[in-house]
């Protein structure tokens, strides 16, 4: 009975492993990253972004609320990643970022660039 467990975990460990090295269990959420607000609100944790839009306000504590043609969603934009750059709610910006989901509830994007278009 053991010998035959240790077979098919074997089995089963080799037949995983040739699937994602051929990317079959890696899903769209890994392979792409969102373009949209409202593609980047159904990514996991850790889920890479690229957005364009408008900061629109200022909410403090380095959080901003980000609009594009999608939808509206709070960013996280570090001092470091304004590299002095002033942006105004009429001007088109760029943020690639990552996703953060706080315990499954809220989604905002946590910027790792911004870019004044």
């Amino acid at each position: 009975m053991m010998k035959k467990f240790f077979s098919l975990s074997a089995l089963f460990f080799f037949l995983s492993t040739a699937a994602f090295a051929q990317g079959g269990f890696v899903g769209p959420s890994a392979t792409s990253e969102a373009k949209t607000i409202v593609e980047a609100k159904d990514l996991p944790d850790d889920a890479r972004v690229t957005l364009q839009g408008n900061i629109v306000r200022a909410l403090g504590d380095e959080k901003y609320l980000f609009r594009d043609k999608t939808g509206e969603i709070v960013v996280e934009i570090d001092d470091e990643i304004w590299r002095g750059q002033t942006v105004e709610p009429r001007d088109a910006v760029e943020i690639r970022g990552e996703i953060d989901r706080d315990w499954g509830f809220s989604v905002e994007i946590e910027a790792d660039t911004l870019k004044k278009l």
